[in-house]
């Protein structure tokens, strides 16, 4: 070992000089430098697709087909009820208030469901895009209002 960091060296056979291609038949890799004699490969410029195995078919199209995307999914999320409870009574509840209070982590393209878990005590005008049948009686039954934004647009 060496007692000095000036005399620091890696062990013998460690390292290996970096193998300098297209320099003359003795280096073991002149003349084609290792691409071969003939097609694509042997020229500049070439690159493969991705997922290009050679001709072969490739793994994405062996593979079978699954699943399938509804396109007319909406984009929803989901809020319970006892949620809104951190809003001052008396203000306007809508997506982007939710996800400035940090109730919703992102903003869905199709806004919020409201959803009936819990309990709510403060009276709010909640905008939402659905709500299920409980939660607008319980946001009635604390004096708010539930507008649903699907049939203010229809």
């Amino acid at each position: 070992m060496a007692n000095e960091l000036s005399k620091l060296a890696p062990n013998v056979g460690e390292r290996r000089p970096r193998t300098r291609v297209g320099r003359g038949e003795g280096s073991g890799l002149g003349k084609t430098s290792g691409r071969g004699q003939k097609g694509a490969q042997s020229r500049s410029g070439y690159k493969s697709k991705p997922g290009f195995e050679g001709g072969q078919m490739p793994l994405h199209r062996r593979l079978p087909k699954k699943g399938f995307t509804n396109i007319f999914a909406l984009d929803l999320e989901g809020v319970n009820v006892s949620r809104l409870s951190a809003f001052a009574a008396n203000s306007v509840v809508d997506v982007l208030r939710l996800h400035a209070a940090g109730v919703i982590a992102r903003v869905p393209k199709d806004g919020f469901k409201l959803l009936g878990g819990g309990e709510l005590t403060v009276a709010l005008e909640v905008h939402c895009f659905r709500a299920s049948k409980s939660a607008v009686a319980k946001v009635e039954a604390a004096g708010g209002k539930v507008v649903l934004l699907s049939q203010v647009a229809d």
